[in-house]
């Protein structure tokens, strides 16, 4: 199985199946954020029926039972629901706390938020840097132990294609001092979602704990609610006629099909920081690619990561109640 291509392949319409295929995930648990609904349920559902333990990690502890019965259903592992508000690092807290000192190979931070309007959390976070970035880098950083009792173990974040909008601003992660747009900072929540990947990595790989960055694809959810038809025309995400310059949009299925390669694909093992796009590392972009297309040069900075660390580190550290 390649590591890296520079075009398109049969592998972009993988499934969660597909990558599944031949793993026996007996003994194994997982935590995966954002599992009541979208891409969050096709992952879940695939590393069940492998017979992994899978936490569903959720806001809408109803919606997640819901999502536990019916993998049940369909002759997975009766899935675990507990509940965790990635707006909130209280919650984010209270839900490592209550993990206790289980060992965790996977750690799924598959949650994400699209586009609002702007809008702060509690702790003085942008609510897309909140639930895409703040929240998921507290949270893997507070599961390390839990992580590291299971090495190799792996972390997935979620990520996407919208980081090629946005360029790194550690003056004003939060919008403070500039204008806010949404789509604009859903990409830079996203570069730095990447970034964390790379210096997660070079912290905690000698520990046997890595992370990937991962973009899905296109992929109908509702992450997209905030989002209008002519959003998505002005952003070239669509064409006028509704058609896709791209392509096809993804199945859910299909689109669990990276994540999921992300987590468990040996060919990763010493590749912690690494951007994946359909089941593959992605190429650096150029000029020669398509826009949006690989992950941006950006995204991979070492120097970039480390400074942003630390001002997220101190930023966490200072919202502590």
């Amino acid at each position: 199985m390649p590591l890296a291509r520079s075009a398109p392949d049969d592998r972009a319409t993988w499934t969660a199946a597909d990558v599944l295929a031949g793993h026996d995930l007996a003994g194994t648990n997982a935590i995966v954020t954002g599992a009541s609904s979208g891409i969050g349920v096709e992952i879940a559902r695939a590393l069940a029926m492998a017979g992994a333990a899978v936490t569903l990690a959720v806001r809408d502890v109803a919606a997640g039972a819901r999502v536990a019965e019916e993998i049940a259903a369909g002759g997975g592992v009766t899935p675990d629901v507990a509940e965790i508000d990635l707006l909130s690092l209280a919650s984010v807290r209270a839900f490592a706390a209550r993990w206790g000192d289980r060992p965790l190979r996977l750690l799924i931070n598959n949650a994400g938020l699209m586009a609002p309007p702007l809008t702060r959390t509690a702790d003085g976070f942008e609510s897309q840097m909140a639930v895409n970035y703040f929240a998921p880098f507290l949270l893997s950083e507070l599961l390390l132990p839990n992580l590291k009792a299971a090495a190799p173990a792996r972390v997935v974040m979620v990520s996407s294609g919208s980081h090629h909008m946005a360029t790194l601003r550690l003056d004003d992660l939060n919008y403070e001092h500039r204008a806010y747009d949404k789509f604009e900072a859903y990409g830079h929540a996203k570069l730095c979602a990447n970034l964390l990947a790379v210096e997660y990595s070079r912290r905690h790989a000698g520990e046997g704990v890595t992370m990937i960055a991962v973009t899905p694809g296109g992929v109908s959810t509702n992450l997209g609610r905030h989002v209008t038809f002519e959003d998505a025309v002005r952003l070239g995400w669509v064409n006028p006629d509704g058609s896709l310059p791209r392509g096809n949009m993804k199945t859910l299925a299909q689109g669990a099909a990276s994540p999921l390669w992300a987590a468990l694909a040996p060919e990763l093992a010493a590749c912690g920081g690494a951007y994946v796009e359909d089941c593959a590392v992605a190429p650096v972009w150029t000029a020669d690619l398509p826009a949006g297309w690989g992950v941006t040069a950006a995204s991979l900075d070492r120097n970039d990561a480390a400074r942003l660390w630390t001002v997220a580190e101190q930023m966490i550290a200072e919202s502590k109640p």
